[in-house]
């Protein structure tokens, strides 16, 4: 294997060289460097096509790297920080399933928070997995669910002791982070992993006075959205691993739902894009952290709207805060975050993140100009002067306290009949419910529907927001457990 650097994208460079040998394809993909599929072909350009390849002996193989695949990992391992890096083609949904059945097995515990992703979740019903939910902190004015509180985790470990791993979102949605160092020593006391899903959290690695990153702080294992903040391709992630963990029984893990057939465009994505972000990261990230700072300034100088910061952080469920993230409170101008979002969209040309009940957010990366951030700023400006209103009888607050009744796995594949969501209080939900943008269930399998979550969707249903989940695409039927 030859010796590899940071300023070199080994995927990239094969590739190239695969395409100067003009070699007649008798392979897979059956477009053939798309001159089967000429519409595709125009739409996407002839070198893009002509690298939508499969796995060759020049080209390595993503199942079982030993060439120029692993010199990959090997470089976005020591770029991360991280004993090893595994390139994944599934996207952090993915990432995050395989950290959770890597060290747990059918049966087991696992601590979490119940403000995680659908993909955590969907990773304790495919892998059997009981979780122990921690209730985040909440901020009463924003009406969001905050970090981890550390005395709550070391409750948990104490009722739980026979828990294997905590999974630690750093950072959530909105920016907020806990305490990681100290989670993962308690943790690590208890002789339990510590699983980060930090698909928020790729420039973290690279920038300057930024939030300390799951690999810096000890953690076992954690998520990367590459795509989100790196630069790289939609669907393209890594997964990084510590020195306490077996990269590869990992892979083994790994290789039971990823593809056989990884996509070279999304590798050859994360390969540059790694390598731009070790060159460049410093550079990007100070002007990122910059015109992320502009933007929030300029907004809570328009009045009405709230660009929170770092002036939230108390030390516990919100130990640092990613200045990056534009977060934006909506609710004090009697508006609701999807509201401003559709708002944005359908008469600005602009697309954020997302809008929930009260909040939007604008995703800051290495793409953003200092004109688009100009004419966001505009808008909103805009938009308060032509919509603002009384926010009296707004729902105001994003998270629900769950009342898990049995656990994800059993309710999933439990018996279940459909029933009208208005009459489903008081039963027990089969399915999920949430808003996407951000993936964050508002009921999931197994908890019981309560008032307030059939408040919480007939609130989003009114003002918007794409609800998804449910068996019924229209989501006025939920699947509820039989003879709960």
């Amino acid at each position: 294997m030859n010796k590899v650097s940071q300023n070199s994208a080994p995927i990239y460079e094969a590739l190239k060289k695969y395409r100067e040998l003009r070699i007649v394809s008798f392979d897979v993909p059956g477009h053939k460097q798309g001159s089967g599929n000429p519409m595709l072909k125009e739409f996407l350009g002839a070198d893009c096509m002509s690298v939508d390849v499969n796995s060759m002996k020049m080209l390595d193989n993503l199942c079982h790297p030993s060439s120029v695949i692993r010199d990959a990992e090997i470089l976005a391992a020591e770029a991360f920080g991280a004993d090893h890096a595994f390139l994944m083609v599934g996207g952090t949904s993915s990432s995050v399933q395989a950290m959770v059945m890597s060290v747990c097995k059918p049966g087991d515990k696992i601590i979490m928070p119940r403000n995680v992703h659908r993909s955590a979740i969907n990773a304790l019903i495919v892998g059997g997995v009981t979780p122990v939910y921690l209730n985040p902190g909440v901020d009463q004015r924003l009406g969001i669910p905050l970090g981890m509180s550390i005395a709550d985790i070391r409750q948990a470990i104490k009722d739980y002791p026979d828990a294997k791993a905590i999974i630690v979102n750093n950072p959530t949605y909105y920016g907020i982070c806990s305490d990681l160092k100290s989670i993962v020593k308690l943790a690590h006391e208890a002789g339990m992993k510590v699983l980060v899903d930090e698909a928020h959290g790729t420039h973290f690695y690279f920038g300057d006075n930024m939030p300390v990153t799951a690999m810096a702080a000890g953690a076992d294992m954690a998520a990367v959205s590459m795509h989100k903040t790196g630069g790289s391709l939609t669907q393209s992630s890594f997964l990084l691993t510590g020195p306490a963990m077996n990269p590869e029984y990992v892979r083994q893990i790994i290789n039971l739902t990823q593809t056989t057939s990884g996509s070279y465009l999304l590798m050859s994505s994360l390969d540059i894009s790694r390598m731009n972000l070790a060159l460049n990261g410093k550079q990007i990230f100070d002007k990122v952290q910059e015109i992320s700072e502009y933007a929030r300034k300029e907004i809570n100088n328009i009045g009405g709207y709230y660009a929170f910061s770092k002036e939230i952080i108390n030390g516990d469920t919100v130990y640092d805060f990613d200045i990056t993230k534009l977060s934006i409170h909506t609710r004090e101008m009697g508006l609701a975050g999807v509201e401003v979002y559709d708002i944005l969209r359908d008469n600005y040309g602009i697309q954020i993140e997302f809008g929930d009940v009260g909040n939007i957010l604008a995703i800051i990366s290495v793409g953003d100009r200092l004109l688009d951030i100009e004419r966001l700023i505009a808008a909103l400006s805009e938009i308060k002067r032509l919509y603002q209103k009384d926010p009296a009888g707004m729902f105001d607050h994003e998270y629900i306290e769950p009342d898990v009744v049995v656990s994800p796995t059993e309710a999933f594949y439990g018996k279940k009949h459909q029933v009208p969501i208005e009459e489903s209080e008081n039963l027990v939900s089969g399915e999920f419910v949430m808003c996407y943008p951000p993936g964050i269930p508002i009921l999931a399998p197994g908890e019981r529907i309560s008032r307030d979550s059939l408040d919480y969707i007939a609130f989003a249903k009114e003002k918007g927001s794409l609800l998804t989940g449910t068996e019924d695409m229209n989501i006025e039927k939920i699947n509820v457990l039989e003879g709960k």
